[in-house]
């Protein structure tokens, strides 16, 4: 095939923590772009620069790029695609890049989200004016997001585009936002899409119908096919809303293992495989949620075998019964779970326990005055997340104590005025119960 590359973008840090009942703290997040920046994912979208509480993150996690922390992955917000939102976006965090700015395509969201408010024409001025003001702000790489493009109209998608990059927009986001399409149609429009407009294509898709990973790979196809480069989004282990996202591991298996791409198409170089495994269990862990025993590559059953043909062919070849290596992923070494004395650092942890979980992790103290900061700082973790801290997280504490006191610190938007004042005023003068 030609020139063409097909990156990985991974939305966990955006999309997969909008999972109903579930979510990460910041520190959580942190750790997740860490970890991604070590896989050589090559973007993660990790925040909402609007949205109050993710600012002392999302410019912790600046800090962590221009300290040369963070260095292959490139850190992307997503903001709504209007130019106040934008504005807003770049005055909170300061030093952002990266932007993804996104507005409803369909006729469906315009007007069921719009009540009749807004025409498409005017969804696509709103656009571009956001894009403008992107650019005035001195965006490196601005992409644009149809949400529910996968039931827009084709021809409006192409003007939308088209006119986005006249703006300065340098991709195109299809977004399945109701994982409506088929891989095969995926492929017919996104092609098109490519064609008419030479961007750079992202490909979004959701797993409402059981096909998100099959979307993104022929979507990827298309985008290469048509001669630019494709963005396959996804998320850890699947998360997202409803039925969740094109999942990473599956996404990335596909495009190097498949039939159709192996040695075809070009996949990111800087990528490693061997990092999925340890990224995978963490983000699961931060969820509180267990991986699915049949999860592709990283599930307990990825590589078991109990029936006698599949035992005994695979011990004689492994490839009689596996496509793919665990090892590859990084699996392989044991998990080994403490059954007797333990020692955790919680928001109540003392001082001799604290330096005897730092001491197991080969890290010391050249003070006093160095232990404590750091245990304060592990109690407030422990506060944030609400589970022990992980090896990861301990390692990050220590090297990175500045950050990682602006990540734990959010303060709320409180300013009451008018009505709200008033009924706390008078609310100071009442017993009023809230059970």
């Amino acid at each position: 095939m030609g020139e063409n590359i097909i990156y990985f973008i991974d939305v966990t840090n955006r999309d997969g923590v909008q999972t109903s009942r579930l979510g990460l703290a910041k520190l959580q997040k942190t750790i997740i772009n860490l970890m991604l920046n070590d896989m050589g994912i090559t973007q993660s979208e990790f925040g909402f620069p609007t949205t109050e509480h993710e600012i002392n993150y999302l410019n912790a996690n600046m800090d962590l790029v221009y300290r040369n922390v963070i260095t292959k992955t490139k850190l992307s917000g997503w903001m709504r695609a209007m130019a106040e939102d934008v504005n807003h976006s770049f005055e909170n965090v300061p030093r952002l890049q990266y932007c993804n700015l996104s507005q409803s395509t369909s006729e469906q969201m315009t007007n069921g989200k719009y009540q009749g408010k807004k025409t498409l024409d005017d969804i696509l001025k709103m656009t571009v004016d956001a894009v403008k003001e992107a650019k005035r702000c001195n965006a490196k790489m601005i992409g644009v997001n149809a949400e529910d493009a996968s039931r827009s109209d084709l021809n409006y998608l192409i003007k939308y585009a088209n006119e986005c990059k006249i703006a300065g927009a340098r991709r195109f986001r299809y977004c399945d936002t109701l994982g409506f399409d088929d891989p095969f149609t995926a492929y017919d429009r996104i092609y098109t899409i490519a064609k008419e407009t030479k961007m750079d294509i992202e490909l979004h898709f959701h797993n409402d119908l059981g096909m998100a990973v099959g979307c993104s790979v022929m979507g990827a196809k298309a985008a290469i096919d048509a001669g630019v480069d494709a963005y396959i989004n996804t998320a850890i282990n699947g998360m997202g809303e409803r039925a969740g996202n094109a999942d990473l591991v599956s996404c990335l298996l596909s495009v190097m293992k498949s039939s159709g791409f192996k040695d075809k198409y070009k996949i990111d170089p800087q990528i490693d495989l061997s990092k999925a495994w340890k990224l995978a269990k963490y983000t699961a862990y931060a969820f509180h949620l267990d991986i699915p025993i049949n999860q592709v590559a990283v599930g307990d059953n990825a590589f078991a075998h109990e029936s006698g043909i599949h035992a005994d062919g695979a011990l004689k070849d492994r490839r009689n019964y596996e496509l793919y290596d665990f090892e590859e992923l990084g699996r392989g070494e044991p998990e080994i779970i403490e059954t007797g004395r333990m020692i955790t650092i919680g928001e109540y942890g003392g001082i001799k326990g604290f330096r005897n979980v730092y001491e197991n992790l080969e890290l010391e103290f050249h003070d006093e005055d160095e232990a404590r900061n750091i245990l304060e700082l592990c109690r407030y973790a422990n506060v944030h997340t609400q589970r022990p801290l992980t090896d990861s997280e301990l390692k990050f504490i220590y090297y990175y104590p500045d950050i990682a006191a602006k990540i734990l610190t959010v303060t709320p938007y409180y300013l009451p005025t008018g009505a709200l004042k008033q009924r706390i005023d008078n609310e100071t003068r009442l017993n009023i119960s809230v059970v």
